[in-house]
């Protein structure tokens, strides 16, 4: 279990440094503003759940979601659990997940999002 633990918090540290970076020196290119996404709650959040997914969890199970070795795959997760189902593994860990990998409004959108895949 520490050995799992290690290697996932390796990696997840792997990849957050390749992510980082230094300051590019060409002007930043004018993006058209993206219309924010809707809540569970009728409100209105510039969080993008799928870009969170994609820092927080293709490490584990797989760049398409479609699950690796010991972890399930998470491209079809909607059609057998529900969103609060989902949210309770997000912020409690189940098997090898560590509990709150990501907390708050994020975990709530990416619960969410997830629910939607079938």
């Amino acid at each position: 279990m520490k050995k799992s633990l290690m290697a996932l918090l390796f990696g997840t540290t792997l990849i957050l440094g390749a992510c980082g970076g230094g300051e590019s020196t060409e002007p930043a290119e004018e993006t058209p503003e993206e219309t924010p996404e809707e809540t569970p709650s009728g409100g209105e959040s510039s969080i993008d759940a799928e870009q969170i997914v994609n820092q927080n969890c293709i490490s584990c199970h797989g760049e398409n979601l479609e699950g690796q070795g010991n972890f399930p795959p998470l491209n079809d997760v909607g059609s057998r659990l529900s969103e609060d189902e989902i949210l309770t593994v997000i912020l409690e860990g189940r098997g090898a997940m560590p509990a709150k990998i990501i907390e708050g409004e994020e975990a709530e959108a990416v619960a969410a999002w997830l629910s939607e895949q079938q």
